[in-house]
């Protein structure tokens, strides 16, 4: 089992908690990014959003590829999988500028390829917004055109959203770079299993874990396609007791209607087709994290995590608050102990 984490981009996961000690700047990211890797993480989710999700749109937040290309540089062993739009980004430009990253970071560069949901965030910079099906046919279209242009030469293309004549990329990376996504819809799962590598999953019990699991690698055997990694969403609360669990769970859960972020999520639904209907208390911390059920006692965490390796999944991507304590503590507490 691996073990990942989303960089906090934004200074932090909860939508209740105002200030949660976590500084939305390069130091605090450098010295996160730094210790995971002597803590035992193999990789960190750079979430792409030019606006504040978490603490409302107008406040702060730092960019997912510079950040990525300063990891790179200042970083050894962490895979750093830096979350991408098609939507904002031409297919040629971005395989151009990822090619780079992966010589600078030793083929450590992988993509979460993200279909757009914020349609208030592409208005405020002039990006166009498609409709949720369509988002899902320009990915298509976007993933088939960079991974051309990363394995072969002098590549044209004309489709629908992109075209191209005769592209020249050098240097090439030194092999094609990994490619997640995650969705729940029919168009997104389609894509997923024909085009990706890997399937990252919101938060959801075992039991609903094994039931996409079941349903991806059935699509991808269908279409003759190799395994794919599975990976799940999860906030991590790791205590000596359950009653200080159930403290802190009640602390982080309290989000209300008023809060700055809450017409974020309003969007988000609106523009995403999910399985699972939401509750407030499900969007109190991003990426329906809880439903995972990493929170409890080290052994209660470490019994919870087999059983998400017994059905197939390959790595968590873990959220926890403040980041810096938390992710420190699940080192020693979880981490350690199971590889030992």
């Amino acid at each position: 089992m691996k073990f990942g984490y989303w960089l906090p981009v934004f200074g932090g996961w909860l939508r209740n908690v105002k200030e949660e000690d976590m500084s939305i700047s390069w130091n605090y990211i450098k010295e996160l990014a730094q210790k995971s890797e002597d803590w035992g993480y193999d990789l960190s989710l750079i979430a792409e959003l030019y606006l504040n999700d978490i603490k409302g749109e107008e406040a702060p937040s730092l960019d997912a590829w510079s950040t990525a290309a300063a990891l790179a540089a200042v970083t050894k062993k962490l895979e750093i999988m830096v979350a991408v739009r098609p939507t904002y980004h031409n297919p040629a430009l971005l395989a151009k500028a990822v090619a780079n990253l992966e010589h600078i970071s030793n083929d450590r560069i992988s993509l979460n390829v993200v279909a757009s949901w914020w349609k208030a965030e592409a208005e405020k910079y002039g990006i166009k917004f498609d409709q949720h099906d369509d988002r899902y046919a320009r990915t298509s279209e976007w993933i088939e055109v960079v991974s051309k242009l990363w394995q072969e030469d002098d590549v044209s293309f004309e489709g629908k959203y992109y075209q191209l004549k005769g592209n020249v990329l050098q240097p090439k990376p030194s092999r094609k770079p990994f490619l997640y996504a995650g969705g729940e819809s029919e168009a997104a799962k389609g894509m997923i299993a024909r085009q990706c590598d890997g399937y990252v999953m919101h938060g959801d019990s075992p039991e609903g874990i094994e039931r996409r699991i079941r349903d991806m690698k059935e699509r991808r055997e269908k279409l003759g396609l190799p395994p794919m990694k599975f990976g799940v969403a999860a906030y991590s609360i790791v205590r000596r007791s359950e009653s200080e669990v159930k403290k802190e769970i009640n602390r982080i859960t309290n989000v209300e209607a008023s809060s700055s972020s809450y017409k974020n999520y309003q969007q988000w639904v609106e523009n995403t087709q999910l399985e699972n209907e939401l509750s407030k208390r499900d969007y109190s911390v991003s990426n329906r994290g809880l439903r995972t059920g990493l929170t409890g006692t080290p052994s209660q965490v470490q019994d919870r995590i087999e059983a998400f390796q017994k059905i197939g999944v390959d790595f968590f991507l873990l959220q926890a608050s403040p980041q810096l304590e938390e992710m420190q503590r699940f080192s020693e507490e979880v981490i350690s102990p199971l590889n030992h």
